[in-house]
Formats: C-alpha cells, structure tokens, sequence
C-alpha cells in the first residue's frame, strides 16, 4: 500500500457512500458501497488475509481510490448501482440476463388502445409489465378484450375525423368486440371508464374490477333487467376463472416482492416474484457471476434493488429468504419462518433451486461432451495424455506494419480468456513469421517456467512446417522440448505436422477433434487480428495527434492510457481533454475528423 493511499485512506469520512478503485491505467475495476467509507476501505488493506486470492489480486491492483457521499445507505445504493451499469468494472458481479420481455401498454390516445410491445417508450403510453411469460401476458390481454370492448384498429379518431364520417365500422363490431367509436357510436367517457377498469386489472387490483361486477350484476337483477345482470354474471365468472388459474396462497397478501437467492461457490441464482392479492403477476430468474467473495445477502441486496427499478416497483414490503442489507424507512424487508408468508418464499427458493440445477445439469453434460472431444483429439494425435490444457499461437503484421501476435488457451475444451495473452513483437524487424513464432512462444514457456506454472497439454501453432520449427527452436532453447506435445496447422489443407516429421496427417473432415482444433486456431486469429487492427488505428491517430503542434508523442500516449480508446477521447468533454492539454489543443482535438 502506497502512501498516497495511506493518506486518501485515512483521509475518508466516516459516513455513508460509494468507494470507487482504480488501477495503474486509471481504469475503473471495482465499485462499492458502505455505511461507513472509512471502516469499509480500510478493511481491505488491513485484513487481505482473511480475503481469497481474488480479492487479493483486486487490492494488489488499486492505485486510486475516489469515492462519492450519500445522505444514506440506501442511497449509497442507488450510487453503486448507477456506476456498476453505466461502467461495468471487472470485479463486481455480473448479471446474466439478456432477455426483453414484453409489456402491455395503454396508448396515449383518444379512445386509448392496449397493445403489447418490447420496446419500452415512456413517453407513449402507460406501461405495464415485463412480463416474463408471454402466454401469461396475452392471457391478460385476453380477458382484459373479453370483459371490455377495447378497439383494436390503429385509427386516428379524432373528433374532426369521426364528425366527417371518415371511417365505417369494421367486422370487430359486427362480432360485439367494439362498440364503434369510429363512427360516433360510442362516447369517450364510458369508453374511458372501460379503461380504467382495465387498467385496475393490468395492475392487479382484480378486486376492484370484482367488487364492479358484483354490484352492476345486484343492480340490473333488482332493476329486472336480467340480461344484462347475465352479462355481468359472465364477466364475474371469466374473471374468476382467471383468478383460480394465478392465485396462490392468500389474496389478503398484496403489494409484496419476494426475492430468494440458492448459491455455488462461482455463481448465485435469484428469482424474483411480485404477488398482488395473492396472485403472482411478475417472476423472474437471474443468474449472478460471481467475482469476488461476495455473500449472499450482498448479492441479493444489489439484484433486489436492481429488480425492483426494472419493474416500476413501488411496493413498500419484501419477503425474501436471507436478509436486505441496506435499511430504509419506507420498506420493510421480512424474512418468513412460518405460514402463508413462507409459503411463498419457498416457492420463490423452489425456482431459484430448480435454475441452479438446470445450470449445473447443463455444465455437466457440457463437460461430459467436451472430455469425449478431448478424448478423441488424445486418439487422433496419438498424445500420451489428454490435452485438457491447450494454448494456440498465431501471428498478424498485415501490410507489414504494427507486428503483434496472439495466445489463446483452451480448458477442457473451452475458452479460459483469464488465459489469453497478447504480445507486442519486440526482437524482429519486418514481417518475419518465423522470427515473430520463435519470439512469442519463448517469451511465454520462459515466463511459465519462471514461474513455475503449469505447462499446456497441447500446444498449437497457427501455420505450417516453418512456423513449427520456429516454435520448436524456442522450445529446445529452454530445455522443455519433448515435454509438451507441439503441432502445426496449415489453413489451405487443414493438414496437421508434427515436428520433425516430414508427412501431415489428415484427420476426417468431419470429426470432432479437427473442429475442435479449427476453432482454436480461429479463435487465436480473430484475438490477433482485433489487436492488431486496434494498435494500428491507435498507431495512426496518435500520428494525427502528433501532428498538432503542441502535441508530442507522450501526450498523445497519456491520451490514449487514460481515455482507452480513440473513440472515447472524440466523444469526450472538453473539460476532459483539458486535464492533459490546454484549451486551444483541446479545441483542436475536437475538430478532427
């Protein structure tokens, strides 16, 4: 720990807030909260031995620390929150979940439609969802168009077009689903009474639209109006019908959010349900990649707050099976022990449960499959062990210019991108293949061997005879030849060499094993391509930069080391840029193309 950080240490309030870490490039790689920023930061530094290797490694690469005040822990919260989206730091968890789900959404318009859409448009309407189910989303869209006759044509009905009989009524009319508003059928105040029971329903509040029913159906039988005490008999029974299929346990449970979390010692899995008067009108599966040695009630507390603000959720109690961490006035955060409330935390940790058994089924029949893969590449190569470690190189000097190369290292039959390296071709002037291999494969087995790592099982070089050589002398330089089986791959033929035999072997097209070691080889030409194409841009813009009187090539570079890339430094504030260089050079960096 550096002296600046003992002083910026010592120096932090005890008070709530977010602590933000950075590296030696001033990238953000991790992003916390705390009741006290005092207490929490300093915890790091003097208590790394009851911390595991990846929290470790984390305090080793701290080189700044800023941090921001909040008025509570709560809000500290909604901070950390903020950061981890907008920044993505490496060391904090990451939330496994790509999907958009489906809203309904009742349009602003006159004599307003209910439509579904993904796309989530504030400004278009009022929304309702996600919905995780689309059965479930259009079994409510249904029964909403069963109980009112909500339009569905995409009409412009205003009055001016509706007085000039613009439009005639279409067959949704002659079936009873629409009253015909288009035409002037229908007035817009009973038409937005419709919609305003139908919006009780989106939001659950099936009671409301029950208790509607109930008394319409007493008054129309004591008026003798029983045809339209039938109606509203009919709707009451749709609507109970409805009711029977979502309730669970009791409707005098409402407005609640129930959050439960079952973990592994790489991930946590989350579901996530809201109920209103006992039914369930929202659930949600979440898969959390661990990345430090976070507990579960962190976790939970983090995803429950970022569930809640995806949802629109405003309900003021959580049950849930490990307890919130963070304490704030208008919620009440409960963890069950016995009745109708564990009831539903339990069916809560029952889909959490049945996710973390799906996903390790999955990676178990992953594994089995990649080990029979493995297993046949053993056979093919004739390898005296399986080479359940394998590392690929490969070179790229396009045009002659910025020379770089790649690794790539597979494990059980999978990327382990922890393991991928990239290598700036230091020795060899020119577009030399050969020199670059020998180069590349040395520097990585004598830093191995330095070490004392474990070697590959496998190793494989992207080309033929000549690169393969190459990367042997570099071997036989560090007395490790024979030690690890090494093999070339020529791209026209798909042929295999061995060294120091002067015939490939052709494996079946079509067999595992070959796509197996395609993929690899492609995989460490696409890694070595995009490191190329990334350090020749950033070799010409910083040219450009260099260019502007001024500007010499150790500003252009603290440029580049602080922004990370050529795009961030034109996107980025003037205010920015004027950290490094003056307002006029400023100026000129915005203008360029």
């Amino acid at each position: 720990m550096t002296d600046v950080l003992k002083e910026k240490v010592a120096s932090l309030p005890d008070s709530p807030g977010i602590y933000r870490f950075y590296d030696k490039g001033e990238s953000l790689i991790y992003v916390g909260k705390a009741k006290s920023l005092r207490k929490r930061v300093s915890s790091y530094f003097v208590k790394q031995s009851q911390y595991n290797r990846k929290t470790e490694k984390l305090v080793s690469e701290i080189r700044k620390i800023e941090f921001t005040l909040a008025n509570t822990e709560f809000d500290a919260l909604l901070l950390e929150n903020n950061f981890i989206k907008e920044n993505q730091p490496r060391y904090n968890i990451l939330l496994k979940d790509d999907k958009t789900f489906p809203y309904l959404c009742i349009l602003k318009e006159r004599f307003p439609r209910i439509i579904y859409t993904r796309k989530y448009i504030p400004r278009q309407g009022e929304y309702f969802g996600p919905y995780t189910s689309v059965a479930s989303m259009k079994s409510v869209l249904e029964l909403v168009r069963k109980l009112y006759s909500i339009r569905t044509c995409n009409l412009l009905l205003s009055e001016e077009n509706i007085a000039k009989k613009k439009f005639k009524v279409c067959l949704e009319y002659h079936l009873g689903n629409c009253k015909g508003p288009c035409e002037g059928l229908q007035e817009e105040g009973p038409y937005l009474e419709e919609i305003a029971l139908a919006r009780s329903i989106l939001k659950g509040n099936l009671s409301i639209v029950e208790n509607y029913f109930e008394e319409n159906m007493k008054w129309a039988s004591e008026a003798m109006e029983f045809e339209r005490a039938a109606l509203f008999k009919h709707k009451l029974n749709l609507l109970e019908k409805f009711q029977s299929k979502s309730l669970v346990v009791n409707r005098k449970l409402t407005d609640i959010d129930v959050i439960t979390i079952t973990s592994s010692p790489s991930d946590a899995f989350i579901n996530f349900l809201q109920i209103r008067e006992g039914a369930i009108v929202f659930s949600k599966n979440v898969e959390v990649k661990k990345k430090l040695e976070e507990s579960d009630e962190e976790i939970l507390t983090i995803v429950a707050h970022q569930l809640r603000m995806e949802t629109n959720s405003r309900h003021s109690t959580i049950f849930s099976n490990k307890p919130l961490l963070v304490t704030d006035e208008f919620i009440e955060n409960i963890v069950p022990q016995i009745g109708d409330k564990k009831k539903l935390v339990d069916l809560s940790l029952k889909n959490a449960l049945f996710l973390k058994a799906k996903k390790e089924i999955a990676k178990e029949e992953t594994k089995i499959k990649n080990i029979e893969v493995l297993q046949g590449l053993q056979k093919d190569l004739q390898l005296k062990k399986l080479p359940r470690i394998i590392e690929c190189f490969d070179n790229s000097n396009l045009g002659g210019t910025n020379p770089v190369a790649s690794m790539v290292r597979f494990a059980d039959g999978k990327p382990d991108k922890s393991g991928y390296r990239h290598f700036n071709i230091k020795t060899v002037e020119g577009p030399d293949d050969f020199a670059s291999m020998k180069e590349i494969v040395g520097r990585r087995y004598h830093r191995i061997l330095a070490e004392n790592s474990e070697l590959p099982n496998l190793i494989i070089v992207d080309g033929g005879k000549g690169q393969l050589s190459s990367a042997v002398e570099a071997l036989q330089e560090l007395a490790i030849y024979g030690q690890v089986p090494i093999i070339g791959i020529a791209k026209k033929l798909e042929e295999i060499y061995y060294p120091e035999d002067p015939l490939p072997l052709h494996i079946n097209k079509k067999s595992r094993s070959l796509l197996l070691i395609q993929h690899i080889r492609d995989e460490a030409h696409r890694f070595a391509i995009t490191f190329h194409r990334k350090k020749r841009s950033q070799s010409v813009f910083t040219t450009e930069l260099e260019n502007i009187k001024g500007i010499g090539k150790s500003k252009a570079n603290a440029l580049l080391a602080h922004f990370k890339s050529i795009k961030k430094i034109k996107e980025a504030d003037r205010s920015e840029l004027e950290k490094f260089v003056s307002s006029a050079l400023a100026e000129k960096i915005k203008q360029m193309p």
